[in-house]
């Protein structure tokens, strides 16, 4: 044997899992098709949010939350439909996985984080309000903790530990080996096969300047760990798994993840016996710009939206309710396909964008990345922040006027009038909620949000911006900023128990073979259901690695 363990991705859950392995005493062989300046995968680009529940960060700000209350929003969110209460159904792993999860994340998983020294800054964020009733979609309170260094300060500890096993000789990497794949005998899995890639220098997250294969291997071990991340780089994967209850497909999409998020390890792992379920179940944000700064092919950024700016489809019609930024991702996103059209518009003023225009990724979040205190207290402060303001000045989906029909002319110009948007139309439409704002209720429900997310510490500080009426020249000038699908999240995968087993068609494991992150659904094959919590994708990935790489370590001592 080669290892007591293969684990094929080299991102967060591979690497949680090889840590625990590792920490038990086995030997892991670590393989993945990028290069080693990529280790960590899609996780070092990301925000690092992260959802936690009934914490510190969140009584000292006043919020009240409980493992009762986060499971109800989770099974809320969910939908789960697909035979979550029998042993063969494609939600019954799920929903179990589901009962874990929000049961570690209302417990163990700070204490856990805390102790391998994560932090988090202490304004707790509300992603995915909801807008339903009490028990649909949505967070019913703020959980989105952001990690003090973002996505790489979710990764260093794990790096850090994975580093010193590997100076001790139990774990080994094989960067720019692409398991083509696993191999089998009887039935059980035994091993993987593939092809050595040719070094390759490209920077982190950029595509290989150099695909030759040079020679091949085989790798035998009594058990093998797929983590190999979701289908998010490949539009044409993405478009053969849409569902048609969010419409059509788009023609054009930007891409949230590097090229290498290609979903070959599903089809290679179900050729050896694993079970794929819920693929059609999948998360894409409708927030998305093109990248002023691209480092993969259509690489866009994700804009996190506080709830004011007013949302337009292409045409220039208003979204109706609850599809408001920051909302219901796939809510909205249904909601646009269905307008025909691939783009829409925020429409808001620089005294909202100051405060309410965050970017995802760490790379777009330097303070918080760079753990840089002071940078980041000026976050409260007034001013444009300056990746926001380089968007600003440089970003191709940014229009900004000092008065409405000359952005709308700018909106038009953009798109080259298709379709054209009416500048009386949009005027109605900002009057009308523009009058909503005279007292301190209303009954525009968006208007009503607002005032509501402000009554949160968190919000009134650092993430919504006072009422104010669109057309107050003191608040301006008007921005447009035209949005993209970005394509990100793979919610389906591969049927795990949990232990991260691998099941196959009959509900039965895979000898051998086990799975963890994002190519398992985070967890049985779709810890999320139909929607996410936000939150909860790199914690689907820390709690399912450590849960196969335990197991692993369990099966193997045993």
């Amino acid at each position: 044997m080669d290892a007591d363990v293969i684990v094929v991705g080299a991102g967060l859950a591979g690497l949680v899992a090889t840590a625990e392995l590792a920490d038990a005493g086995k030997r892991v062989l670590v393989l993945d098709q990028t290069s080693e300046q990529n280790l960590g995968g899609q996780a070092f680009w990301s925000l690092g949010g992260l959802f936690l529940v009934g914490t510190p960060e969140q009584r000292r700000t006043g919020i009240h939350d409980s493992e009762e209350l986060a499971l109800s929003d989770w099974l809320g969110t969910a939908g789960f439909d697909r035979g979550a209460d029998d042993p063969a159904g494609p939600d019954f792993w799920a929903r179990q996985w589901a009962t874990a999860y929000v049961h570690f994340a209302s417990g163990e998983k700070r204490a856990w984080l805390h102790g391998q020294g994560v932090r988090w800054l202490p304004v707790v964020g509300w992603a995915e309000r909801g807008g339903h009733l009490a028990d649909g979609p949505g967070n019913s309170v703020p959980r989105f903790h952001l990690t003090w260094g973002t996505g790489p300060g979710v990764l260093e500890p794990f790096l850090r530990r994975v580093a010193a096993h590997a100076d001790a000789g139990r774990v080994t990497f094989g960067f720019r080996h692409r398991v083509d794949a696993l191999v089998t005998s009887g039935g059980t899995v035994q091993g993987v096969e593939g092809a050595v890639l040719a070094a390759d220098r490209a920077t982190r997250g950029a595509p290989p300047a150099d695909r030759d294969v040079i020679g091949e291997f085989t790798f035998r071990a009594p058990a093998v760990l797929v983590t190999s991340g979701g289908i998010g780089g490949d539009h044409d994967l993405v478009r053969a798994n849409w569902p048609d209850r969010l419409g059509t497909p788009p023609a054009h999409m930007i891409t949230g993840v590097p090229d290498y998020v290609d979903g070959r390890m599903l089809a290679i792992t179900a050729a050896a016996g694993g079970r794929i379920v819920n693929p059609d179940r999948m998360w894409h944000y409708t927030e998305g710009v093109a990248d002023h700064s691209p480092v993969w092919p259509a690489h866009g950024i994700r804009i996190i939206p506080g709830p004011s700016s007013l949302w337009l489809d292409a045409t220039g019609q208003r979204l109706p309710a609850p599809n408001f930024p920051g909302f219901d991702t796939l809510g909205t996103l249904a909601a646009l396909r269905a307008t025909g059209h691939d783009h829409s518009w925020f429409v808001l003023t620089r005294a909202i964008a100051e405060k309410e225009i965050a970017l995802s990724g760490s790379e777009q979040n330097p303070d918080v990345t760079g753990k840089d205190l002071r940078a980041t207290l000026g976050r409260v402060r007034p001013g444009m922040p300056g990746p926001v303001q380089a968007f600003l000045d440089s970003g191709s989906d940014f229009v900004v006027a000092d008065d409405l029909d000359t952005l709308v002319g700018r909106m038009n110009d953009l798109t080259g009038g298709a379709p054209e948007i009416d500048a009386a139309e949009v005027r109605r439409q900002v009057l009308a909620r523009d009058r909503q704002l005279a007292n301190p209720f209303a009954k525009d429900l968006q208007v009503v949000s607002i005032h509501n997310a402000r009554r949160t510490l968190g919000e009134k500080l650092a993430r919504t911006a006072p009422p104010h009426a669109l057309l107050d020249p003191a608040a301006g000038p008007l921005i447009a900023i035209r949005l993209h699908v970005l394509t990100r999240k793979t919610l389906g995968g591969l049927q795990t128990d949990l232990s991260g087993r691998v099941l196959d068609d009959s509900g039965a494991p895979v000898p051998g073979l086990w799975a963890a992150g994002e190519v398992a659904g985070f967890g049985g094959g779709g810890v999320h259901g139909y929607r996410s919590l936000e939150g909860t994708f790199l914690g689907g990935c820390l709690f399912s690695g450590r849960q196969a790489g335990r197991g692993i370590a369990l099966t193997l001592r045993d």
